[in-house]
């Protein structure tokens, strides 16, 4: 079959499929009706001659064949946006590029300072918007562009997700300054015996000192379970609970509060941070800027 009786827009729309897994995510994703979509797939089964999604649930499982041609067609796809948006150079003082940056909120107040102090005098034009992503969301938002580029905790990736190494971080304990039980410093012992602030997006489960204790056999009280950590450190300030969390946030987060920080008496893996972007953004001039700044910035946040 020759490339010309294909429309090119048909592994747009495949390419999105793959990266939803959904007929109706994928309409969303692509602005269309679900309609149209199920209708270009249609399309291109029928040129292709195999159904290259099979349906199972709510879900769209790829045969052999779409997994073998999602590759090409998405370095494809990539290297043709990339030719037509942004041709083969990228100059960051005259660019009005716009970037979708995947941010924990405990890293918007660590990163964002100094990187839109940054881009204030190196460029100017360029847009940044911090979104929150889930992360069992993040492959899927990468694959379909609506997010360049994120940053976050060590996860889990498929191959098609790249990723680099930005820094490490280690938990510390935030109390106020006048707690009585922390008069003679802070042991094990003492940790536990104190009631505690959790700080989680999840309504249920252990933090990662919780899992730690469990490793020895112990546990500790949790006497407030919040979404943000700022707001822990508020609540530490006028009580008697005890908040762990990272150890740079927690310098910042507490600068205009009575609050006294202590190393975590417990042994605990490093929290190392990492930024993610799509194999398709690998050779994206724009994209290798923005990983390069953000790399060089976060040793520094």
């Amino acid at each position: 079959m020759h490339i010309s009786r294909i429309d090119l827009n048909l592994f747009v729309v495949l390419d999105i499929i793959y990266a939803e897994g959904n007929i109706t995510r994928a309409a969303k994703a692509l602005s269309l009706t679900q309609p149209a979509v199920s209708h270009a797939l249609a399309r291109l089964r029928e040129l292709l001659g195999d159904p290259l999604f099979i349906r199972q649930g709510s879900k769209m499982l790829p045969t052999p064949m779409t997994r073998s041609l999602i590759g090409p067609v998405r370095q494809a796809l990539q290297t043709l946006e990339v030719s037509v948006k942004h041709g083969n150079q990228f100059d960051p003082t005259t660019s009005r590029r716009s970037f979708n940056l995947g941010l924990p909120g405990v890293l918007e107040a660590r990163l964002l300072p100094p990187l839109m102090q940054l881009l204030q005098t190196q460029a100017p034009m360029v847009e940044i918007n911090s979104v929150r992503v889930e992360r069992r969301q993040l492959e899927s938002e990468l694959a379909a562009g609506t997010l360049d580029i994120a940053v976050d905790v060590l996860l889990q990736r498929p191959g098609e997700i790249r990723s680099t190494s930005l820094s490490r971080d280690t938990l510390v304990v935030v109390a106020r300054q006048d707690h009585p039980a922390l008069k003679h410093g802070l042991d094990l012992e003492t940790y536990l015996a104190q009631n505690h602030v959790l700080v989680s997006s999840r309504r249920t489960g252990p933090g990662v000192e919780d899992v730690e204790l469990a490793r020895i056999g112990r546990q500790r009280h949790i006497g407030l379970r919040c979404q943000h950590y700022y707001a822990a450190c508020q609540v530490a300030s006028v009580s008697d609970l005890l908040t762990t969390m990272p150890e740079h946030y927690a310098h910042i987060a507490n600068v205009n509060l009575p609050n006294q920080i202590w190393p975590l008496p417990l042994p605990t893996p490093p929290l190392d941070v990492y930024l993610y972007w799509h194999e398709n953004a690998e050779l994206d001039p724009a994209n290798r800027w923005l990983r390069g700044l953000l790399g060089r910035l976060f040793p520094q946040a």
